[in-house]
């Protein structure tokens, strides 16, 4: 490891210990210090950081060049009171171009299609068994990638059929209580898992190839192999991505809420705290995600006007 890396891992674990989540830091930073190491600087100075952040750009209107700026802004803030030469990059060197992307609605076969192309394209039978239930189970529960990676076996709750979600997005914990299906599936995943994997290195409930906690990069990589294979949206005009799984679960949640004549907006809290928001604002999103749900939510405003009107 190089000094810079040292420097990255006591930077993370200091800002770890202060309570800090380090979601995009943890995973854009270890580029940052290996684009770096390959110029052979010694700290951080504006040039490199800006260069780094615009190679993700292209062209693009993108929020990642900015996002990783930010990152490499205060990676350098600390190396500051190390080496007295480090530079900070200023503020506004790259606009947060961020453009809003609808997402895409995976049906139920798109699910099935993927779930079973996990099975038939992936090899190793414990690694085929992980990506099938864990599509399975951002299908059904809407957790976040990182939130399904770090849960850990102690965090199901078998009896109760609820899991605890610890310390997720903006450091919030929760329970999540899933229906009795999945916690099936999981059940039959977990079975597997200690049959094949009987020596773990962590206490991860998902476990990879090297024995450890499943990392996002190749969770990540393998689903766009799955999604490509399975020819899920094919000449859509933007790739599916793991986050619409998420998505998903939330759009079909108030569609059927919708059909079933519920009062949609009193239920919003509920499914709000059930996805780990901040408040219901965050979930009112969803609304525009769908043009079947805008179509629902026009006509429901429209029922409850006539209603008042007579």
């Amino acid at each position: 490891m190089s000094a810079l890396g040292q420097d990255l891992t006591d930077y993370l674990q200091l800002r770890r210990s202060l309570g800090h989540e380090l979601a995009e830091a943890r995973w854009l930073l270890p580029g940052f210090v290996v684009y770096l190491d390959a110029l052979g600087a010694s700290t951080v100075t504006t040039e490199a950081a800006l260069a780094w952040a615009q190679q993700s750009s292209a062209g693009k209107v993108t929020s990642v060049g900015s996002r990783r700026l930010m990152a490499a802004r205060g990676f350098a803030r600390y190396l500051a009171g190390i080496y007295p030469d480090t530079e900070i990059p200023p503020f506004g060197l790259m606009p947060y171009g961020r453009r809003w992307r609808r997402p895409f609605i995976y049906s139920t076969a798109d699910i099935e299609a993927l779930m079973g192309q996990a099975r038939l394209s992936i090899t190793p039978p414990l690694r085929a068994a992980t990506y099938e239930t864990l599509i399975g189970l951002l299908a059904a529960s809407g957790l976040r990638i990182g939130e399904a990676i770090k849960l850990d076996r102690s965090d199901v709750d078998w009896s109760e059929g609820v899991l605890l979600i610890r310390e997720s997005k903006f450091g919030k914990s929760r329970l999540v209580p899933l229906h009795g299906t999945t916690m099936q599936a999981l059940a039959r995943h977990a079975e597997l898992r200690d049959e094949l994997e009987s020596r773990p290195k962590e206490p991860s409930f998902f476990v990879s190839r090297t024995h450890k906690r499943l990392c996002y990069a190749v969770v990540y990589q393998t689903f766009r192999q799955l999604v490509d294979a399975a020819g899920i949206a094919n000449g859509a005009p933007s790739a599916p991505r793991l986050h619409d799984l998420r998505h998903s679960f939330a759009v079909r949640t108030l569609l059927s809420w919708y059909r079933a004549g519920e009062d949609v907006q009193a239920k919003l809290p509920s499914l709000s705290t059930y996805l780990g928001h901040r408040e219901p604002a965050s979930t009112y999103w969803y609304l525009s995600a769908a043009p079947e749900l805008l179509a629902l939510a026009a006509a429901r405003q429209g029922m409850d006007w006539e209603a008042v009107r007579s």
